[in-house]
């Protein structure tokens, strides 16, 4: 799919101050569900937002589905050079570029969003980071620290330290208060005594030192010193203290409560001990519990990376697929009905332009070939000759299954291992065109991709001869079934009658062989073919002297098909597949040669 960059920016808008670019857009395939299949849209990728929308035109009608990018896994396909898939969490993303280049632009443009969106890095830790709170901090402990401990006495043994501290905590309250006032008190009083100390030593009258060494006399609230100085005289301090605390009282009291304190804090711990061995066993349970609860969810996350995302393109078939059959027939039928839309548009559109293929002469296909292969084409001939051509109308085991016009298809139900094998058998009848002209078209490969819709793409391992080549193709995947290769060797032969009122056999027999340069591979199953085109040619006399025309030919067509499909799908599926494709592939094709040849000479 086509991609291109978004005009207002681009992988080199880089600056490593503001971050990531701005914005980078284009086309991608993106996988929808089983039914719609790949879809083209339009992704954009900015701040660290990776955004789909329908189309570039439909951007203002907002987008259809979007990504953080701060936790995606982008994982590039094993085998599809082309895909990238994106998972945050549970949702995954199935994407598809251009080509591999377009791809890794497209990865190392998220990958680059990614490391310049800040997450993880030294800077976001400084934008994104905080501290711890302390408050918060000694609050989660006090809130846990009560209720972390179990067992009825060391509740009550909390419950009575609660008490305590509400105590202790207006105790203190208390006693700081007496100190407060003390130390008021002392600083009054202290200023009030210089005071005094100073008058006393302007006013008082001089005496001998007789009188004053031996009378001491009161005046008023003063006493005489021996040395002659004058003293206030104090009343003593009140039992209650200053503000009428019982300052006595309180310091028993408080002692009081610091030994209960003390107490139960030597209890509570005595009862923790004797149960620390209890709660040892139960964390060591809790932890138990722990480590397999880890290794369900690693063997969980495991089995899920194996499986593939349901409704994803790598939804697993097989047995035990969670798909049922009826799903698995519309995924199925839904994309075979886009392939033939889109072949029909190709066909509209394509001018065809003649193919100048050289015709080796008859006799070189009625000889036997001396490739290492021959005698097995040999075999597979012979084996047609004797069986293929045989009518069908007397064997129970063949069932009609379509009947249209000259066109009928049989087919032999058959199972092994659970695996469908059904033998298919058609019959067919095309005016105009001959069994040398009709086999050569089917063999040619210069041809293969002009009428064949079903391949993917294909390449000839090996030229055995003129007549024998070695083919390796990829059919289209159809979802949910896995993709399939076919190595097969294609081998086309004339078979010349033995009775001249017969006519002449022309047979196209393609089957399954190994080659050391196309091993099988992760990627696609292995599907095995036994597949045999067989034509003759009836001819009715023209009138008169005329010379023969296409409308005096006709071509009788067996078709005969073994395929072993490799792998399990559902057989209501593959039988259902089966009677849908093979009719068309037959008037597709003779449709396709009875075009080719027209107006050229007769291939006999």
């Amino acid at each position: 799919m086509s991609e291109k960059s978004s005009s207002s920016g681009s992988d080199e808008d880089v600056d490593p101050e503001s971050g990531p670019p701005v914005e980078h857009g284009g086309v991608l395939s993106k996988w929808t569900n089983y039914i719609h299949g790949w879809q083209d849209r339009w992704v954009v990728l900015k701040n660290n937002t990776l955004s789909y929308y329908k189309s570039e035109d439909e951007r203002e009608y907002g987008c259809r589905g979007s990504l953080c990018l701060s936790k995606a896994i982008i994982t590039p396909h094993e085998f599809d050079e082309c895909r990238f898939d994106i998972s945050v969490n549970d949702s995954v993303w199935y994407l598809r570029a251009e080509d591999p280049d377009h791809r890794l632009h497209w990865i190392d443009s998220i990958e680059l969003h990614k490391a310049e969106s800040g997450y993880g890095s030294e800077t976001s830790l400084r934008r994104h980071g905080s501290m711890l709170s302390l408050t918060s901090a000694a609050s989660a402990l006090s809130a846990t620290s009560t209720s972390s401990f179990k067992g009825h006495s060391l509740r009550e043994k909390l419950a009575e330290m609660e008490t305590f501290r509400d105590i202790l905590c207006r105790q203190v309250d208390t006693l700081q208060k007496y100190f407060d006032s003390c130390a008021d008190g002392v600083s009054k009083d202290e200023f009030h005594r210089d005071r005094v100390v100073e008058e006393d030593e302007d006013d008082f009258p001089t005496t001998t030192p007789s009188t004053a060494s031996t009378t001491t006399r009161p005046d008023g609230d003063y006493v005489h010193n021996n040395n002659g100085s004058k003293e206030k005289l104090f009343p003593p301090a009140s039992p209650k203290g200053i503000n009428g605390i019982d300052f006595k009282g309180e310091a028993i009291t408080f002692k009081a409560t610091t030994a209960g304190i003390l107490s139960t804090l030597s209890h509570c711990i005595e009862l923790m001990v004797k149960r620390e061995d209890s709660w040892q066993k139960r964390l060591d349970k809790e932890l138990e519990k722990r480590r397999r609860v880890e290794d369900g969810y690693k063997s969980a996350m495991n089995e899920l990376k194996k499986k593939s995302h349901y409704g994803g393109p790598d939804y697993e078939e097989g047995p035990n697929s969670l798909i049922n059959e009826d799903e698995f027939f519309d995924a199925v039928e839904a994309a075979l009905d886009r392939q033939d839309k889109i072949e029909e548009q190709c066909q509209s559109e394509k001018v065809r332009s003649p193919r100048l293929a050289s015709v080796p002469p008859g006799d070189a296909y009625s000889t036997m070939a001396t490739h290492r292969f021959a005698a097995k084409v040999e075999e597979n001939v012979e084996n047609h000759m004797t069986y293929s051509l045989q009518d069908m109308g007397g064997d129970a085991n063949w069932q009609l299954v379509i009947e249209e016009g000259e066109m009928k298809v049989y087919r032999r139900e058959v199972e092994e291992n659970g695996i469908v094998l059904d033998p298919l058998k058609a019959t067919h009848s095309v005016k105009g065109v001959t069994g040398h002209e009709v086999c050569h078209y089917f063999w040619d490969t210069a041809v293969r991709l002009d009428w064949e819709t079903t391949i993917e793409n294909f390449n000839v391992v090996e030229t055995l001869s003129d007549n024998a080549v070695i083919v390796y193709q990829t059919h289209k995947r159809v979802w949910p079934a896995s993709q399939r290769d076919v190595l097969y060797l294609s081998a086309m032969r004339k078979i010349v009658a033995t009775d001249e009122n017969d006519p002449d056999t022309w047979l196209v027999c393609n089957f399954s062989v190994d080659h050391e340069n196309a091993q099988p591979t992760n990627r696609c199953v292995r599907a095995k073919i036994n597949v045999a085109l067989i034509c003759q040619t009836l001819v009715s006399p023209p009138e008169g002297d005329k010379e023969i025309s296409r409308d005096n030919i006709l071509c009788k067509i067996t078709y005969v098909a073994n395929v072993n499909p490799g792998g399990w799908a559902p057989a209501s599926v593959l039988r259902a597949v089966a009677k849908r494709e093979y009719p068309k592939f037959l008037k597709r094709f003779t449709s396709y040669v009875q075009e080719k040849t027209a107006g050229k000479p007769i291939l006999f």
